[in-house]
């Protein structure tokens, strides 16, 4: 069981590398960059609930099922798991302003992902991690470092959301440079939030499953990053690239 749980990992960590790649070349056709050729266009709001909630649904019953549920680590992992995926799956969603569409191929493939994840994620640390390997977790920095991150990962997510859903008034559709937050610093500030966030979730959980999870965070959103950097170069011109601003990491890329 453990060697075919390690092999599905370097399956997914080999998937994420190919993904980096691709999205270079093919942009993910949603949001600002939608795009019809990946599927019937369905409701951006329907869209990130089929999309999102598999995996918090999934991580319950992994959850529900174990005999660890109720042991300290594990049990605060799948807290943090589950925070954000509460507010991605049900918050969010209910949030968004405007009538925006998102490709059906585009939530499918978020739909199996997703699933896969929590599969990686909840398979560690409520089945498979050793027995005592969590045992005395908060004793050790690990958790607390992760922790921090997260939430300071999530806390810049949120305000870059809250900025992005302020731009337009209702009825608006044009688009708009967004400001304020790390938006100083980065196109994708909300992008930036998720990849702390998922970074201080790995070192909470000191797992390969968190590294490759963080692989794929960087792999999905790092390229859409610099599509939205070129979208916004070639929309608004000197207006925008004399912001300076990185990709998705402050003053790195």
């Amino acid at each position: 069981m453990v060697e075919n749980y390690y092999t599905f990992l370097i399956v997914m960590a080999v998937l994420a590398v190919i993904v980096f790649v691709a999205l270079h070349f093919v942009e993910a056709g949603y949001g600002y960059l939608f795009n019809p050729r990946y599927g019937r266009p369905i409701s951006n709001k329907v869209g990130w609930v089929l999309m999102e909630s598999p995996v918090f649904v999934a991580m319950t019953i992994l959850w529900a099922l174990s005999e660890r549920r109720f042991e300290a680590a594990p049990l605060v992992l799948f807290i943090l798991f589950q925070i954000h995926y509460f507010h991605r799956s049900f918050i969010f969603p209910m949030r968004l302003r405007g009538n925006s569409k998102m490709p059906l191929g585009i939530v499918l493939m978020g739909m199996t992902f997703n699933t896969l994840n929590a599969l990686m994620q909840g398979g560690w640390f409520f089945y498979l991690a050793p027995e005592n390997f969590y045992h005395d977790w908060f004793s050790r920095p690990m958790i607390w470092i992760g922790i921090i991150l997260f939430f300071a990962g999530m806390a810049i997510n949120l305000q870059a959301d809250h900025i992005i859903r302020s731009l337009r008034k209702p009825g608006d559709t044009r688009h708009y440079i967004p400001h304020g937050g790390m938006f100083r610093y980065v196109t994708s500030a909300n992008y930036f939030g998720e990849l702390v966030e998922w970074t201080g979730f790995a070192i909470a959980s000191w797992s390969w499953a968190g590294a490759v999870f963080v692989l794929w965070t960087f792999a999905n959103l790092a390229p859409r990053a610099a599509s939205l950097r070129r979208r916004y170069e070639k929309e608004f011109g000197e207006e925008f690239t004399r912001l300076g601003r990185k990709r998705i990491i402050p003053f790195i890329y």
